[in-house]
């Protein structure tokens, strides 16, 4: 038994009360998932901007009536102070997810990410503080690497932010730095790296990669690759993030206050990803052989991305069970429900 399992033992007897924003989102519902299937009590809070009712029905359908009944929903904006103090409200453990979590729409919109993602932080953090709450974990980014170029990426080497959302999750650990310095209050920084996994959602126009790709190959329509498909990411399979979310909230003193690599720390081109998916849908009965389309690579992106996650091995005690491979075949039977 891990630590991980260990603590979720510890949780069962003894619960806890957890605020999760974002919670309608792809992150935040895999995270209410986990705690209400292990007895706990969930405060959630999001506004739909990029959540769904749906991921929220789904998650009621996966847990027993008694379960869900530990589950509080708030449909309200981070950005307003009141909701946030009122989420707040008698809460041990906070998970902080809600974001507006894309490179090209920041830079379409920079002040509507830089509202989100830094006032809306600031909200949530403030009122976490003032309520005195045990710990306080936040959904940081890899964007944070910016333009440094070494592999792979340790927490504390980074470059110029890329786009204004790279810059926005910068700021947010340059916030809970001050925080610890002027209050004493701690939190500890997930700078997570593409994760992916079910109720990812494939829709629209700032979808990520992994659900885009799988929608488009489910309808037999060409998928297009930014570049010339060398550009590799360190994919990080959903319940690896969650893993890691619960470690944090859970860990010693000594592990506050700093920021974590979450990932796999194994590299993956989108060309691979390709024949990944590929084999995924064959072992689904499912055939996918059109080419790839290429085309310009995309403004604001890194050309590679691998982490090093010895840092939070040793910290954390975290210990990621899925690959890429192993992730995508949990993943690509969800999408394929869907349609059928």
């Amino acid at each position: 038994m891990n630590q991980y399992q260990k603590i979720l033992v510890d949780l069962k007897k003894n619960p806890k009360k957890w605020l999760v924003t974002g919670v309608a989102g792809f992150i935040g519902s895999n995270l209410l998932e986990t705690l209400l299937k292990n007895d706990q009590t969930v405060v959630g809070v999001d506004n739909f901007t990029t959540g769904h009712l749906e991921n929220l029905q789904e998650v009621s359908d996966l847990v027993s009536n008694t379960q869900w009944k530990n589950f509080k929903f708030i449909e309200g904006d981070i950005c307003n102070t009141d909701i946030c103090i009122n989420a707040t409200k008698g809460i041990d453990f906070v998970l902080h997810q809600a974001a507006i979590g894309s490179v090209p729409r920041s830079i379409e919109n920079p002040l509507f990410s830089n509202e989100v993602n830094i006032s809306g932080f600031l909200n949530v953090l403030n009122a976490a503080k003032n309520e005195n709450v045990k710990s306080f974990v936040y959904a940081a980014s890899s964007s944070t690497y910016g333009d440094h170029t070494d592999l792979p990426k340790v927490e504390d080497k980074i470059g110029n932010p890329l786009s204004p959302y790279g810059l926005t999750k910068y700021v947010n650990e340059l916030y809970a730095d001050i925080f610890n310095r002027v209050y004493g209050f701690q939190s500890i920084g997930l700078r997570y790296f593409n994760v992916f996994g079910p109720r990812q959602d494939p829709d629209g126009a700032y979808a990520a990669v992994i659900p885009k790709w799988i929608n488009l190959m489910l309808n037999q329509k060409e998928i297009f690759i930014n570049g010339d498909g060398s550009t590799s990411r360190d994919f990080c399979y959903i319940e690896n993030a969650v893993q890691a979310n619960i470690l944090a909230a859970l860990a010693k003193p000594d592990a506050n206050n700093n920021v974590y690599n979450i990932a796999v720390g194994e590299r993956t081109s989108l060309n691979e990803l390709v024949e990944l998916l590929k084999e995924s849908l064959k072992k689904n009965n499912f055939d996918y052989e059109k080419k790839s389309l290429y085309r310009d690579f995309r403004q604001g992106d890194v050309l590679h991305s691998l982490a090093d996650i010895t840092k939070a091995k040793l910290h954390l005690g975290y210990d990621p069970q899925f690959n890429v491979k192993l992730g995508l075949l949990n993943t690509v039977p969800t999408y394929i429900e869907k349609i059928s």
